[in-house]
């Protein structure tokens, strides 16, 4: 059973279609027992991180997401969901920690003449050819961004994709059973469809 974690953002109902369209029976939920006993645990989310970690907090979901993470459950953060994952944000003005599953941190987009940020739309992909998240998915593919932060991981051997917006970008990431994209997977169309597809698998 795949879980995805209700803590009131945006999308999450994509992220369902998604998953029901590769037949898959997820459950959207913040029932502690329900996501601790899940095969499969997806954090989604469009929205800010201050907001979204003070619901993590008031729902008691933040330790069950690290606990989930500590005991080897394949789990995954897509777009504010993989910011959530890492240590800190500059869009906390309080300097909110997040759930530090992975060392790094979220940073703004530095301003460019030519460039909008949110950064919106369609860019494609550098991928790390031992990406279990991305195998099979072909190198330079499109995939569906909308975000202001992105994300600097400290280790580089946990970058599974890279991307180029004003900056380059770390794109997804994998560390043992944690993985996350700052794409929405449930966006980008077959491509995204088989990314799902390999996390289930895992």
């Amino acid at each position: 059973m795949v879980a995805i974690v209700d803590y009131d953002a945006g999308n999450i109902k994509s992220v369902e279609k998604a998953l029901q369209y590769i037949g898959e029976h997820p459950v959207i939920t913040r029932d502690v027992k329900e996501i601790k006993k899940a095969d499969h645990v997806i954090v989604p989310g469009v929205g800010a991180f201050e907001d979204a970690m003070e619901k993590m907090n008031r729902y008691e979901l933040a330790k069950v997401l690290q606990d989930v993470a500590a005991s080897g459950t394949p789990i995954m953060g897509i777009c504010l969901g993989l910011q959530l994952f890492f240590e800190r944000s500059d869009e906390s003005e309080h300097d909110v920690k997040g759930l530090s599953l992975l060392p790094g941190e979220i940073v703004r987009f530095p301003e460019k003449e030519g460039y909008k940020i949110p950064h919106m739309g369609w860019n494609s992909l550098k991928i790390n050819p031992n990406s279990k998240l991305l195998k099979g998915i072909p190198e330079d593919v499109y995939v569906y961004f909308v975000h202001s932060y992105y994300l600097k991981a400290k280790h580089i051997e946990d970058v599974a994709a890279t991307t180029d917006y004003i900056v380059p970008v770390h794109a997804a990431v994998e560390h043992d059973n944690i993985f996350a994209t700052q794409f929405h997977p449930e966006k980008s169309g077959d491509v995204g469809l088989e990314i799902l597809k390999n996390f289930v698998s895992i």
